[in-house]
């Protein structure tokens, strides 16, 4: 078969260049251009010169498309990187990770499990996961998680609250103290140790 394939492609050829510095050119019958470098590259260009292919002797690829993408296969990493004309970049691993780097600066990236966490460029994070919960980090370390039962968590630097579906709000402050408020209208709260100070009905 490879040698069937060579033949074909020698009957293909319509001018063979070769030039001093070692670059070979060929013109294929349909139009195509392939120039072959002395290091082992082949650049291939389409016939109607919209599309180009460079093949690198490392088993890089990198492809210039006729919507201007350019694609780039890194074969050590087996990762896929394309530069869209609008400033957009894909990189794709190969365990289905894909990372999108917007003009604006933010950052989605696309986990194998479908966890989704966007890096916005004003610092804001936020990951959504394939359970329903939400994670946000603002820029100064904040942080919200808003799990798929209603449930929500605030992280501060002063305390961490939890908020409940019945409207129940628990907070633990920095120092160790501790405040709950039910629903009901009653408050608890202890100190730092876990004593209880004020239990109001």
């Amino acid at each position: 078969t490879l040698h069937q394939e060579r033949r074909k492609h020698e009957e293909e050829v319509q001018e063979k260049i070769e030039y001093h510095d070692g670059k070979v050119e060929e013109v294929l019958s349909d139009g195509r251009r392939i120039l072959t470098f002395p290091n082992g590259t082949k650049k291939e260009i389409s016939a109607d010169k919209r599309m180009t292919t460079i093949s690198f002797s490392n088993g890089d690829v990198k492809k210039i498309m006729p919507d201007q993408r350019v694609i780039y296969y890194y074969a050590n990493a087996q990762t896929t990187h394309t530069a869209y004309p609008d400033g957009l970049e894909v990189l794709q691993f190969p365990n289905n990770q894909i990372e999108k780097h917007y003009p604006d600066g933010t950052q989605e990236i696309v986990f194998p499990d479908h966890t989704v966490k966007y890096l916005h460029s004003d610092g804001l994070k936020e990951t959504f996961f394939p359970d329903g919960t939400v994670v946000k980090i603002e820029k100064n370390g904040d942080k919200i998680v808003v799990f798929s039962d209603g449930q929500r968590e605030i992280h501060t630097a002063q305390f961490r609250r939890r908020e409940y579906p019945d409207g129940t709000v628990r907070t633990v402050f920095c120092n160790g103290r501790q405040e709950t408020k039910y629903s009901t209208g009653r408050v608890q709260i202890k100190d730092e140790e876990g004593n209880l100070i004020l239990d109001k009905k």
